[in-house]
């Protein structure tokens, strides 16, 4: 199939991503490359994806406006962007089968009312009114999202949508290295990923703390204390730390969609502690690959890190091979996209 993939244009695609959806859709556009397909990756200038062609448009100067808090405020207008989308859907070729389109932005939706056929990949939850009026008005059978969790939610706000389409993580070869006896938090740094319950409940449970990621939501302001602070890792990097760390928590304080950090981490062999939210139950095999605890609930989430400590790291791994690899997701992309195409 000859695909154009649509990512928003508001951050460029990097090694470093600043969510899991932009680490999906880099991951996504080499897969099916490697499938033999024709892709072309409309995104924004700056972007580096090896191997990918890629059609770039002009970085939007509102695109800081544009990125969504779910802790926050919506976004505001941002007509760059929209701009920046219009380019995008003009420059896509007309002989294109189809389009995958993963910006969580209400132009997107309204700039591919004409052309090539379109599915749409819901990456968060109904958030913001305008991509909820926007999206409202797709068909169900070309819109798609991360998990049953997000789907529910979409549903709950008045909006059926025909796929589950779950993120797949590439599995890396790491070579065996000693497992240091510590926690880290890792993703975008801001409130919703609950990064002080983190590390409230790690330690609590006697571990030093390392926290990975990217500043996000420029508001936050959170005090790590005694954490070693790793920044923004490249994605092979960060994959290198977990396999090396005792345990991953995810404290998030939202319905997390998917759930990327934790789906990497468990392909690193290293277990997962986390609040049962959103997408998580999905992602985690409780008893396998971590543990749960209530929302909110620090205690209990301290109790979960100290029981993924005897977890066995080869089972934890296995699990996540079997059920959270890149190439189920390819699967499912590609059994979608076909249908979407007809």
């Amino acid at each position: 199939m000859k695909i154009a993939i649509v990512a928003s244009p508001v951050t460029p695609l990097r090694s470093t991503q600043v969510g899991g959806a932009q680490a999906f859709v880099s991951d996504l556009a080499t897969g099916l490359v490697r499938r033999g397909h024709d892709v072309r990756l409309h995104c924004s200038e700056g972007s580096e994806v090896p191997g990918v062609q890629l059609v770039m448009v002009a970085a939007p100067t509102d695109a800081a406006a544009a990125l969504v808090m779910p802790a926050g405020h919506a976004p505001s207008p941002a007509p760059g962007v929209a701009a920046a989308l219009e380019a995008i859907f003009r420059s896509i070729a007309p002989d294109t089968d189809v389009v995958s389109q993963h910006a969580f932005d209400a132009p997107a939706f309204e700039a591919a009312a004409n052309g090539a056929p379109v599915l749409h990949t819901l990456h968060m939850p109904p958030l913001v009114p305008a991509v909820l009026k926007a999206v409202a008005r797709v068909d169900p059978a070309h819109l798609a999202t991360v998990s049953e969790s997000c789907r529910r939610s979409w549903k709950d706000a008045g909006v059926e949508i025909a796929w589950v389409l779950r993120n797949g993580v590439p599995d890396l070869r790491l070579e065996d290295a000693p497992v240091d006896r510590s926690a880290l938090v890792a993703g975008r740094i801001s409130p919703e990923k609950g990064i002080e319950h983190a590390l409230h409940a790690a330690r609590a449970a006697g571990l030093p703390v390392r926290v990975a990621g990217a500043a996000y939501d420029p508001s936050y302001d959170v005090d790590l204390g005694d954490a070693e602070r790793l920044g923004a890792l490249p994605r092979d990097e960060l994959r290198r730390v977990m396999a090396r760390t005792a345990v991953t928590v995810c404290a998030v304080r939202w319905d997390e969609p998917f759930g990327l950090v934790a789906a990497e981490a468990q392909m690193a062999g290293c277990p997962v502690a986390a609040y049962r939210r959103g997408a998580l139950p999905e992602v985690v095999e409780e008893g396998v690959t971590g543990f749960f605890a209530e929302p909110d609930d620090v205690v209990r989430l301290s109790d979960a890190i100290r029981r993924c400590l005897a977890l066995d790291r080869h089972a934890v791994r296995a699990s996540a091979l079997r059920r959270l690899g890149l190439e189920a997701a390819l699967d499912g992309y590609e059994a979608a996209l076909r249908e979407v195409a007809r």
